[in-house]
């Protein structure tokens, strides 16, 4: 979201006709139309189209969300539209955890900051004003994995769950649907792994690169179909695309997987197919920030691991 602050050349000027002269609209039917799909803010609240008339004080702070979820249709349908995307499974003072769809990402890409929605600027509109300054991301999932994701609501708990993750405390159960036979039912994936920024994936760390890190985490098969395997993966160290890169360096990618495939052979044409990798963050487990008590949060998967579940379970079990 672009925000301006309204300088005294700028008092006293209608709404509609600042967001013409300043804020790049090309009318102010333009204008107009920002104002009835809520793109428009008045300092921490969203704009309607009454507000076109509105003169500006200086001082006054005016922001611009162009691609604000549920923009495309009026303002009266937003907060549905909002709703729909975004679920927030467990709120208390000093912390968040919400449900993050497929297909977002938690926040922005470096050095890119507004060129796409995120999970933070769906809380934004959810709470109708600017709580980045009051949100801070514990953990990430990526942006096709479904599932649960930790935001802290105070500098304080920030510190002291990010604190749990570095000491690997917290519990991180993920449901995963991998390719073929998993042989053992049950055992621990280790590896060291290194970022390639070059790439932007993971690989297999030589044993002298210095970039190397461990990733670790615990399997259990839960279902063993004909060509595939329900797996909850619980993740000791918490590496980026660690459970992806994990299974498809022992060949047996996740269903739907494009990059970590390694020398995997093709998914068999008459495996039941799902639109990204069937991976969801399903159960977390940490300490309270403030109290210490125990607090779990569990999510179901969301309807496109459901119904990929459902198919392979009617292909059969081996």
């Amino acid at each position: 979201m672009q925000e301006w602050i309204v300088d005294d050349a700028d008092a006293d000027v209608r709404l509609d006709l600042w967001l013409v002269r300043r804020a790049g609209a090309a009318s102010r039917a333009k204008a107009a139309a920002w104002l009835e799909r809520g793109k428009v803010f008045l300092g921490d609240r969203p704009a309607g189209r009454s507000d076109a008339a509105h003169r500006l004080r200086p001082g006054q702070r005016v922001g611009l969300w162009i691609d604000r979820p549920g923009s495309a249709k009026a303002a009266d349908r937003q907060v549905y539209d909002i709703q729909d995307l975004l679920h927030i499974v467990h709120e208390d003072p000093d912390f968040l955890v919400v449900d993050k769809p497929v297909g977002l990402i938690v926040e922005p890409l470096p050095g890119r900051v507004g060129e796409e929605t995120t999970l933070l600027d769906l809380l934004v509109a959810y709470y109708h004003h600017d709580v980045r300054a009051q949100l801070y991301v514990v953990h990430r999932i990526d942006r096709h994995t479904s599932g649960l994701v930790l935001f802290a609501r105070t500098a304080a708990a920030r510190d002291a769950l990010k604190d749990q993750f570095e000491n690997r405390t917290p519990m991180r159960i993920y449901q995963a649907v991998l390719l073929g036979r998993v042989t053992p039912e049950q055992g621990r994936w280790t590896d060291r792994l290194a970022w390639d920024a070059e790439s932007y994936r993971q690989r297999r760390a030589h044993g002298t690169d210095a970039r190397g890190k461990d990733a670790i985490a615990d399997y259990v098969v839960r279902e063993q179909f004909a060509e595939a395997a329900l797996v909850e993966v619980s993740l000791v160290t918490g590496k980026r695309n660690q459970i992806r890169v994990q299974a498809g360096l022992r060949g047996h990618p996740l269903l739907g997987e494009r990059q970590y495939r390694f020398d995997s052979p093709p998914e068999p044409p008459d495996l039941p197919r799902i639109d990204r990798q069937a991976l969801h963050a399903w159960r977390l487990g940490f300490s309270h920030p403030a109290t210490g008590r125990q607090t779990e949060v569990e999510t179901q998967p969301p309807e496109d691991l459901l119904q990929l579940l459902k198919a392979l379970r009617r292909s059969g079990r081996a």
